[in-house]
């Protein structure tokens, strides 16, 4: 068990189905609000993903990336600040082959493409953030045509510019064989120490969320590894409680559920609030973001 707990809050996820609760942050400066209240809560680190202002959709824009870091670094309200590499990965293919393949909704750009945000916050040097996401494989991701495309190469390319830039690489996992690749990673020397493991738990069609499996990925992690993992919708709070127990940290937020309790819309801050009152039910508390980069080493 886990008695030191860093909980994460992914405050807005890709998927424009969470733009359905009233609570979903869209604007830089509702994210942004959004991440210093579940800091206060508790969260040690926030993950962000940005959306355009005026629509709702996901964005890649560097602009609302700035926006967003800006308004909490200014806050003064102390939190790490996570930032995704996901964007830019999706391909939709068609029933015919290359004949209608891509097909719309597809976004696939170059690694480089899909971490202009921090490439940019980095060079800029004013905003730049503490840890960055990447996905750690390629996916059927959902019940239709849609798959997530995270080649080795791709993924070698995105380390590496991580570990050149000196920003932490969080390393998404969605089935078994990304904990293969990540293994080598490490042995390349891309992915320096220790290790910051996201286990993610019942996104169709990844690790199903139960606790067979949370368990052989866990016995299947690298040497050192700091690991967080969640569950999505109605599995997000008991797996706050299997993560501890099985030794690992939390990530609660909207991009994993929208729901407090049944037909009760949540805020972010709300659901930190019951991961700590979880954790803390256990025996367990949590750390602050000053001791969570003590563990990453992040300086």
């Amino acid at each position: 068990m886990n008695h030191e707990v860093m909980i994460t809050c992914a405050i807005t996820g890709d998927d424009t189905k969470v733009t359905k609760s009233p609570h979903c942050p869209i604007t830089p400066e509702g994210i942004a609000g959004a991440a210093i209240d579940a800091a206060k809560a508790g969260a040690a680190m926030v993950h962000i993903h940005v959306r355009n202002p005026e629509t709702g959709a996901f964005s890649m824009e560097s602009k609302h990336y700035r926006a967003v870091v800006k308004l909490i670094r200014e806050s003064k309200v102390d939190v790490l600040v996570n930032l995704t590499c996901g964007m830019g990965g999706y391909i939709y293919v068609g029933d015919n082959g290359m004949k209608d393949t891509p097909a719309p909704g597809t976004d696939f750009v170059s690694q480089e493409d899909r971490m202009r945000h921090i490439i940019d916050l980095c060079e800029e040097g004013l905003y730049r953030p503490d840890v960055a996401t990447l996905d750690c494989g390629s996916l059927n991701f959902g019940d239709t045509n849609r798959a997530y495309i995270s080649t080795p190469n791709y993924l070698r390319k995105g380390a590496g510019i991580l570990r050149d830039l000196k920003v932490k690489a969080e390393l998404e996992i969605f089935d078994t064989g990304n904990l293969w690749f990540t293994q080598q990673m490490i042995k390349e020397g891309l992915v320096p120490d220790p290790p910051l493991i996201q286990l993610c738990c019942g996104i169709p069609y990844g690790v199903p969320a139960d606790t067979g499996h949370l368990l052989a990925m866990v016995n299947a992690l690298p040497a050192g590894s700091v690991w967080t993992s969640f569950g999505i919708s109605r599995m997000q709070m008991p797996w706050v409680a299997q993560s501890i127990l099985l030794g690992g940290n939390v990530r609660v937020g909207l991009e994993d559920n929208l729901y407090l309790s049944r037909g009760v819309y949540a805020s972010n801050a709300q659901l930190v609030e019951k991961a700590r009152t979880i954790i803390e039910a256990m025996g367990a508390k949590i750390i602050t973001p000053a001791q969570a980069r003590e563990r990453l080493k992040i300086h």
